[in-house]
């Protein structure tokens, strides 16, 4: 089956609870917030994404901000999988994930929007790594750009995570792909409500330029981010988002501990790109990436 196919087919198609079987194995605790408004047309998409894990271990919380457009209606029809919902007004996408963040009880925790998916076998994969490496406190992986109808349109690709790649190139790790230990949240304080556009961004390097965080790639394309009109990504990314980002590069770049500068890390990056992908056999994908660099 296709790659879009099989995503396409992963997230509408209806849940059906599995049946408890032990197998042996130990899974981390995962809770997952996913923020609402009015995004009915792609929220139940999201659900079953989440729920189509079929995750032993798993709490789900929906924070809808009042929505207005039939969404209440379906989250209730899935109330009985959630370990708990919420529509009231709030003061927007960053608010709402808090509140869920607050009520979470996981080892670890993420948010998918209301108009974003998991792929199949991700939590699986966080699972399989966590037992590897149970010390690990960010695992993030690999993510899709998809249309409308879930169909791939782009493959993003991300190597080990640095913190001055992160600072000096940009986004290096996304909230699709991305999963952050509870009790670090705790200690570091949560998503920063003062941001409309990077939350992931700052969340990332804040975290990034803790000393002694261990980030952990994890191989394998786990979350799809939907182009869609409405998205902020079409509506503020080149006005809200830019400046935001400037303003987190600002706060956090006196923290970085590399005497090199911003003209170093910016050319590493790309060549650190490049090197990892074809060391991995991804010749296509590199081929693929510098000709979309050309044509900008």
């Amino acid at each position: 089956m296709p790659v879009s196919d099989s995503l396409r087919n992963f997230v509408t198609k209806p849940y059906q609870p599995p049946v408890e079987k032990a197998d042996g194995k130990a899974y981390p605790k995962l809770t997952v917030v996913t923020p609402s408004f009015n995004q009915v047309e792609y929220l139940e998409r999201t659900i079953l994404s989440v729920l189509n894990q079929n995750y032993p271990n798993l709490e789900y919380f929906i924070i809808d901000g009042g929505s207005t457009d039939g969404s209440v209606e379906l989250i209730r029809q899935y109330e009985p999988y959630l370990a708990g919902w919420v529509s009231e007004k709030d003061r927007g996408q960053t608010d709402a994930i808090n509140k869920g963040f607050r009520r979470a009880t996981g080892d670890y925790v993420a948010f998918q929007n209301s108009d974003d998916v998991f792929a199949p076998g991700a939590f699986e994969r966080i699972a399989e790594a966590w037992r590897q490496s149970p010390q690990t406190d960010v695992f993030f992986g690999d993510m899709y750009i998809t249309d409308l109808n879930d169909v791939i349109l782009e493959e993003l690709r991300v190597p080990p995570f640095r913190i001055e790649c992160q600072i000096y190139e940009g986004m290096q790790v996304f909230n699709q792909s991305l999963f952050i230990r509870r009790s670090l949240m705790n200690q570091v304080g949560f998503l920063d409500e003062s941001l409309r556009f990077v939350i992931d961004y700052e969340i990332v390097t804040r975290l990034g330029v803790q000393k002694g965080v261990r980030f952990q790639h994890v191989n394998g394309f786990w979350g799809g981010f939907r182009v869609q009109p409405d998205a902020k990504s079409s509506t503020i990314a080149s006005t809200v988002g830019l400046q935001e980002h400037e303003q987190i590069k600002r706060k956090f770049q006196p923290q970085l501990r590399s005497p090199l500068g911003e003209w170093f890390w910016k050319r590493y990056a790309r060549v650190r790109k490049l090197t990892t992908f074809v060391l991995q056999g991804e010749f296509g994908y590199v081929y693929h990436r510098l000709s979309r660099r050309q044509h900008r």
